[in-house]
């Protein structure tokens, strides 16, 4: 792989966002970065993303990301003397964790994705419309 010119992936979002489940804010606000570039990014694409009035240091976001990887959320492979880093998991793939992880922290699973269905907006019902209808015609 060769080494490329320094550019910012993306950029964080303008209203604050929740941290996701079992990520710190500086953690979630990495991750939406990654998911968001269409290639491997190094720290310093990451840092050029991240827009706040606290900007952090260039090691603090390089700790960041040897951390996410040794959590498991990060892949990555050196490329000359730095690394470049991908997602492990799609952003997809991890919010459909966690909401398994909510239905069964619920108690009643079943009883709480009844009570999502009744209370699904319009679009939320025709999305699960779709979805269960493409998971009848597959089976």
């Amino acid at each position: 792989m060769t080494a490329r010119a320094a550019h910012p992936v993306g950029s964080a979002p303008s209203r604050p966002r929740r941290p996701r489940r079992g990520l710190g804010e500086l953690e979630s606000r990495i991750m939406d970065l990654v998911w968001s570039s269409e290639e491997a990014v190094r720290v310093r694409d990451v840092l050029g993303g991240l827009s706040s009035a606290r900007q952090p240091a260039y090691t603090t976001v390089m700790t960041v990301m040897d951390n996410l990887h040794r959590k498991g959320w990060l892949i990555r492979e050196l490329d000359g003397r730095a690394y470049r880093y991908r997602a492990r998991r799609s952003r997809l793939q991890v919010a459909t964790d966690a909401l398994r992880e909510l239905l069964a922290d619920s108690g009643d699973p079943a009883a709480a994705l009844l009570h999502f269905a009744r209370e699904a907006t319009d679009a939320e019902t025709r999305a699960l419309t779709r979805g269960l209808n493409e998971r009848r015609a597959t089976r």
